[in-house]
C-alpha cells in the first residue's frame, strides 16, 4: 500500500473520544513507522462532523470536525469509521447521516464501527444479514432492535480481510479498546504484521489481540444480583473450577434443565455456559501466571484444564500466545 489511503472517522455531539482518538493514533503511529523506515506516510486523517469544527465528545472537551460528512464523497475515502458514546441514541435517528451512510457503504473499500457505533450502522440497516458485535453493555439493545443481524456478543471484532464481501467490508468491534484491537488489523491487513506489532509496540501494547478474544475480563461479568435466576450459580462457579462444570453438571447446580440453563445464559449474559466458564478458568489461570504463584501444570490443574496441554491450546486460541509465554512477559 503505497498510496496515501483516507481514515476517516465520524464526530457528534457526546461521542466517546477514545473510540474516535484511539484508533486514529494507530494510523498515525503506522505512519510515523513507515516514516522511519523511509517510506511515505500511508494514511491521510480526516475527522467528519455534521459541520466543520469543534464537537464536545462525552469527556467535556471538544475534538475538531475537519469537514462535514455531507460534502465528502466516499469514493474518495478508503476506509470510515463510526464510533460510539452517549450520543449514539440521537445519531440512530439522524435521516440525513444514516442516509448518507447507507449511500456511502457501496463505495467505500471499508466501514466500521467502534463500541456502540455499531448501533448506527445497524440503523443504517447496513448489519442486516451481517456478523456484528458492539460494547457487551448494548449487546442486548442490538440484538433486540435489530433481530437481522447476526449479533456476537463475545468477541473483539469482526473484520475478516479474508471476507471482502461480508464482514472485510462492513465490520464492528466490541467496547472503546477493541477499536485500537480493529485499526491494528486494518494496519496488519494493509501494511503487514511486522509494522503492526512495531505500532502496537509503540503503543506499549502486549499484543494485537485476535478479533475472537472475549470483550472483557471474565470477572467483570454482571454482578450477580443483576441475574437473579443465575445468582446463586454464579457466586458458586469461581469457587469451583477445578471441578466438573459441565453442562449436566451446571444445570444440576442450578436445578435446572441443561437446556432450560443453556438457555437462561444466553438471555442474561449473552455466552452460553461452556463459554462463560472457559472465560472464567482463563481469567483465574492469567491471574495465577501474573502473579507466579504455580507452575504451569498447577496452574492447569487448579483451573479445571487438568492438563498443561489443554491449558496451552485455551491460550493460543484467545490470546495468542502460550502460557510459557504469558508468564514471561507479565510474572
Amino acid at each position: 500500500m503505497d498510496a496515501s489511503h483516507t481514515i476517516a472517522c465520524l464526530l457528534y455531539p457526546d461521542v466517546m473520544s477514545l473510540d474516535v482518538t484511539g484508533p486514529m493514533q494507530v494510523f498515525a503511529s503506522a505512519n510515523v513507522e513507515r516514516q522511519r523506515q523511509g517510506l511515505p506516510a500511508p494514511y491521510r486523517l480526516l475527522l467528519l462532523g455534521q459541520r466543520a469544527g469543534a464537537i464536545a465528545t462525552s469527556a467535556g472537551f471538544q475534538l475538531v470536525a475537519d469537514r462535514a460528512w455531507s460534502e465528502v464523497d466516499p469514493a474518495q475515502l478508503d476506509t470510515l469509521l463510526v464510533p460510539g458514546g452517549l450520543g449514539v441514541e440521537a445519531q440512530c435517528v439522524n435521516a440525513p447521516l444514516l442516509a448518507w451512510l447507507a449511500a456511502a457503504e457501496p463505495r467505500l473499500r471499508r466501514l466500521g464501527s467502534v463500541c456502540s457505533g455499531a448501533l448506527i450502522l445497524a440503523a443504517a440497516g447496513l448489519l442486516d444479514g451481517r456478523r456484528a458485535t458492539t460494547h457487551w453493555a448494548d449487546v442486548q439493545t442490538l440484538r433486540q432492535g435489530y433481530p437481522q443481524v447476526e449479533v456476537l456478543g463475545d468477541c473483539l471484532h469482526t473484520y475478516d480481510p479474508r471476507d471482502l464481501q461480508d464482514n472485510g467490508h462492513v465490520f464492528t468491534s466490541a467496547g472503546v479498546t477493541a477499536g485500537i484491537d480493529l485499526a491494528l488489523a486494518l494496519v496488519e491487513a494493509d501494511l503487514g504484521r511486522p509494522t503492526a506489532l512495531a505500532v502496537a509496540r509503540r503503543l506499549v501494547m502486549f499484543l494485537r489481540r485476535p478479533g475472537g478474544q472475549a470483550q472483557f475480563s471474565a470477572l467483570l461479568s454482571p454482578e450477580p444480583s443483576r441475574v437473579p435466576r443465575l445468582s446463586a450459580l454464579l457466586e458458586w462457579i469461581p469457587a469451583h473450577l477445578s471441578e466438573d462444570l459441565s453442562l449436566q453438571a451446571l444445570a444440576a447446580q442450578a436445578a435446572m434443565t441443561p437446556r432450560t440453563l443453556s438457555r437462561v445464559f444466553v438471555q442474561e449474559l449473552g455466552v452460553g455456559p461452556g463459554r462463560y466458564v472457559e472465560r472464567l478458568r482463563i481469567e483465574a489461570a492469567r491471574n495465577l501466571l501474573q502473579d507466579a504463584q504455580a507452575s504451569i501444570a498447577t496452574v492447569a490443574r487448579l483451573t479445571g484444564f487438568g492438563h498443561p496441554e489443554n491449558l496451552r491450546r485455551t491460550f493460543h486460541k484467545h490470546l495468542g500466545v502460550s502460557p510459557q509465554e504469558y508468564a514471561a512477559r507479565f510474572a
